[in-house]
């Protein structure tokens, strides 16, 4: 989405407005449940798969019984990490199903980032990834207590 604004400049000259950017990121995975529960993990660097066996730990801990994940095709999710971890036993509790490959229409995560840019973070302007950070922290927070808008994310794709 590209970044509009007005300035000022002499006439007859295009003001520029130079940018400094960098490959400093965030990264973040979450999961939604049936009945709109919203878990999610943040850090400053790229997911690896044993980052996602954590948040999968964390998920069992937090949910009672058996879990059903339901994710895409992203490599990190197919990985002998991935594979070893569930084969020690977590296939006991967690049951693993694709979305169909590029089709992110399907997926009510993409409705949660989507809320999550465009009404909880709208108009955020940070200085940096700590203070990126912190506004997600916060923003994920307030949708925790929206659960309304989590579960329709799910129905808006058709997994009532």
């Amino acid at each position: 989405m590209p970044f509009v604004t007005r300035t000022y400049g002499p006439v007859g000259s295009t003001p520029i407005i130079r940018e400094y950017l960098t490959r400093d990121h965030l990264s973040a995975i979450n999961g939604i449940t049936p009945d709109g529960k919203l878990s999610m993990m943040v850090q400053p660097e790229a997911f690896r798969s044993a980052q996602v066996v954590k948040f999968l730990k964390h998920l069992l801990r937090q949910i009672g019984g058996k879990l059903l994940v339901i994710w895409d095709g992203s490599p990190i999710h197919r990985s002998n990490v991935i594979k070893d971890y569930l084969a020690s036993g977590a296939m006991d509790r967690i049951h693993l199903e694709r979305f169909p490959a590029y089709a992110p229409e399907m997926n009510p995560d993409e409705g949660i980032w989507n809320y999550l840019k465009r009404v909880e973070l709208k108009n955020v302007a940070c200085q940096n990834l700590n203070e990126l950070g912190y506004e997600l922290r916060k923003a994920k927070e307030r949708l925790r207590h929206k659960q309304h808008a989590i579960l329709g994310c799910i129905k808006q794709v058709g997994l009532d």
